[in-house]
């Protein structure tokens, strides 16, 4: 939703300056330009990307469209069935969970948090973690540099999209002067033209200058930076879990596991102690 406020905004504002110095939109409609910049950038990004790469971007392209995309509730919902599986580790043994983890689809605990089990990665971290401590007795240090390993690959991995539309970006300014310096090559054919037909012309010339900048530091520049955001929130959210989990690990409280990691909530989304805690005792209920 913000995406799409904020690409009406650079729309309306370039053009609505442009409009109020009197210019005729019908010049900047260059179709040629258009396919040479992006045509061009569309060939360079496939020159440059790997199919695994390219559905990468398709599916962070998605994402950005979406709105916020981790919510206070979404913190809440983990913490709460974090404290759902603690309690019962503690009251029934790490041996309780198994099945939870075999099939979190069908987990009477999972199931009660549906948006959870859709975050994949999220949900593989934590069952992954857990089956870990299930079958090996791997001392807390080991464990936090295991998952700081995972955490640091899956970043690595979300940030691709990222970097690849950033690429993309810084093409453009170069493509949009490739498209300038054609249209001025055909422009010289028309040396001996009227005035008039060489000014429209060395101007549909320009306009491919124009909008590859546009387009770099208008749209695409700020779609990769948007989607490093995305990745950043990612790591945040697995971060709160894992903290979770290595408290968990060092002091077999449900209760201390659950508020260390409320205090690495990002601030804006944290729940308060007491918002938490009734939460839980309602979730246990």
């Amino acid at each position: 939703m913000f995406v799409l406020i904020g690409v009406a905004i650079v729309a309306c504002s370039v053009l609505g300056g442009y409009l109020m110095e009197q210019g005729n939109l019908f010049l900047l409609i260059q179709p040629a330009e258009i396919i040479i910049i992006f045509g061009a950038a569309l060939g360079g990004f496939v020159i440059a990307s790997p199919l695994k790469i390219i559905k990468a971007v398709k599916g962070g392209m998605f994402r950005m469209f979406k709105s916020k995309i981790y919510t206070r509730a979404d913190y809440v919902e983990a913490l709460v069935l974090l404290s759902r599986i603690f309690y019962k580790i503690r009251k029934e043994g790490l041996v309780s969970i198994e099945t939870d983890l075999d099939e979190p689809e069908k987990s009477p605990i999972f199931k009660q948090h549906e948006k959870f089990l859709k975050n994949h990665h999220a949900l593989a971290f934590l069952t992954d973690t857990l089956r870990t401590l299930t079958i090996t007795d791997i001392e807390a240090h080991e464990l936090a540099s295991l998952l700081d390993y995972e955490i640091e690959a899956h970043y690595e991995e979300a940030l691709i999209p990222s970097k690849s539309i950033g690429h993309v970006a810084d093409s453009l300014p170069g493509l949009g002067i490739v498209a300038a310096v054609l249209g001025v090559v055909l422009t010289m054919k028309k040396i001996n033209e009227p005035p008039e037909v060489l000014g429209h012309s060395i101007g549909a010339a320009l306009v491919g200058t124009f909008l590859g900048v546009l387009m770099c530091y208008g749209f695409v520049g700020p779609a990769a930076k948007n989607l490093e955001h995305i990745a950043n929130e990612d790591r945040e959210f697995l971060t709160v879990i894992k903290a979770a989990l290595l408290a968990f690990v060092n002091t077999p409280s449900p209760q201390v596991a659950i508020e260390f990691a409320r205090r690495v909530v990002p601030g804006e989304l944290r729940p308060s102690f007491l918002e938490l805690e009734t939460l839980i005792k309602n979730a246990k209920k």
